[in-house]
């Protein structure tokens, strides 16, 4: 999301003239994109901005003055604090405003389209809506993001159109609640029905009628160009509907990857965070996910040390991740914010050394189990999107499998599947079949097979 944010801000800079560079001390205007999902987040654009604050005082009299601004989250969240402290910032702007900061309750800007500044330009994200409704106990966003709202689906489209033409060849949709996407920009779209939930899911708020749905948006987008990966995130588990598992099954260029963000494994923490679903129901989900995308790949989130988590409930959570078998995961320490329920409503009771070692150890579960799904692939052709030169080795390239897995492969000369006779060598953007050859955790790696095209590898299978 602050990627996007970021693309949005720099095109909305260069209409008016602004250029960019990469030099710190050439730069008369400093933007910081921030979050507040968690404190270190933070905690790290204070330090940003103290050594921001000695680069100001160097400026030399006869330039313009440096002007330093916060966007993005934390500048929703801390706005006073952040104007009067120190009076470093010139300008104070949260995800949806300017100087006054007010969250506004219909700005989507779909009549922005942003200015890619993703490295080799192949992959791409696509915001469709803003905000959240789910008022988890624990987080920050419904209060720096606001409510859900939509961006009109002929918008979206135009911008994946443009991307398509541009040669981008992977577009990630974006939101807070992806699949709870709802387009009641135009009157015909008010009389639909609202979906039903995921079984053994509820939610805080009253299901609203009316409008495009989710599933009606992806089978658009992933018909635009069927060389294009289309990716989404992040979704809540309680949003998915059959049809939307059967599109992502039926559409080649539908990536079978899903990010199905448990937090916990304890329904009694569950409840707490409430994420209105049960350890039973999330489960029920998965296998019932796996049965409708054979071969899925599934990423989730994990918060270790919420409020009032005991022993028992740390120990559910790492059975879960053993019985699920993530292939990726995002896992984090608890890190009370104000203003959410859990602030006003909870104890922060699990002590930061607790924390720390729960923490260590559902990153160890998670990543022995990451291993044996990874390892399970070692012999098998994977096809890769190049994103370019692997970090390590200039003589290696890296890109990513449909599940969204790091694959690292070495740069030779290799057939095309087209059947050109002459060598080729893969170049970012283009697509190949790699063998893999060994796994670990977080990457995959293997031996270049050929250079294909989405199409040709779908009706291979």
């Amino acid at each position: 999301m602050n990627v996007n944010d970021t693309e949005i801000a720099w095109a909305i800079l260069q209409k008016s003239g602004y250029v960019r560079t990469r030099d710190l001390a050439e730069a008369d205007v400093i933007l910081l994109v921030t979050c507040s999902v968690r404190e270190k987040a933070e905690q790290t654009i204070w330090n940003r901005l103290q050594h921001l604050k000695a680069l100001k005082a160097r400026r030399q009299p006869a330039r313009p003055p440096l002007r330093i601004g916060i966007l993005g989250c934390m500048a929703e969240r801390l706005k006073e604090e952040i104007l009067h402290r120190e009076k470093l910032v010139d300008i104070v702007a949260g995800p949806d405003a300017s100087a006054n900061v007010l969250l506004s309750l219909d700005e989507t800007y779909a009549d922005i389209l942003p200015v890619q500044t993703s490295a080799g330009g192949t992959t791409a994200f696509v915001s469709i809506m803003r905000g959240c409704d789910n008022m988890c106990s624990y987080c920050i966003v419904p209060f720096t993001r606001g409510r859900e709202r939509s961006r009109p689906v002929a918008s979206i489209l135009q911008e994946v159109r443009m991307l398509s033409d541009q040669g981008v060849k992977e577009v990630t949709l974006l939101g807070q609640n992806v699949n709870s996407f709802r387009d009641t920009s135009e009157v015909q779209f008010q009389s639909t029905a609202a979906p039903g939930l995921s079984r053994g899911f509820s939610t805080v708020y009253k299901a609203k009628p009316g409008g495009l749905r989710f599933a009606h948006l992806l089978d658009q987008v992933s018909r635009i160009d069927p060389e294009m990966r289309i990716r989404f995130t992040s979704p809540h588990p309680k949003d998915f509907p059959d049809e939307v598992l059967q599109l992502i099954q039926e559409r080649h260029n539908i990536c079978k990857q899903l990010h199905l963000p448990a937090q916990s494994g304890s329904t009694r923490v569950l409840e707490t965070m409430r994420r209105g679903y049960t350890r039973e129901a999330y489960l029920e989900l998965v296998q019932h996910v796996r049965e409708s995308i054979p071969g899925v790949s599934l990423s989730s989130d994990f918060i270790a040390g919420f409020c009032g988590e005991t022993e028992e409930d740390h120990q559910q959570t790492l059975s879960l991740l053993r019985e699920v078998r993530y292939n990726v995961g995002f896992l984090f320490a608890y890190s009370m914010r104000q203003k959410t329920r859990a602030y006003h409503r909870l104890q922060d009771d699990v002590p930061a050394d607790v924390k720390k070692r729960r923490l260590e150890e559902l990153i160890t579960v998670f990543r022995e189990e990451a291993a044996r799904a990874h390892r399970a692939m070692v012999g098998q052709a994977q096809l890769v999107l190049v994103e370019g030169p692997s970090k390590r080795s200039a003589s290696e390239l890296c890109g990513r499998n449909d599940g969204n897995i790091k694959v690292i492969f070495p740069d030779t000369e290799t057939e095309d599947a087209a059947g050109c006779r002459a060598p080729v060598r893969a170049q970012p953007g283009d697509y190949v079949l790699v063998k893999v050859t060994a796994a670990s955790s977080q990457t995959l790696r293997g031996v270049l097979l050929c250079r294909t095209s989405l199409s040709r590898a779908a009706a291979a299978r």
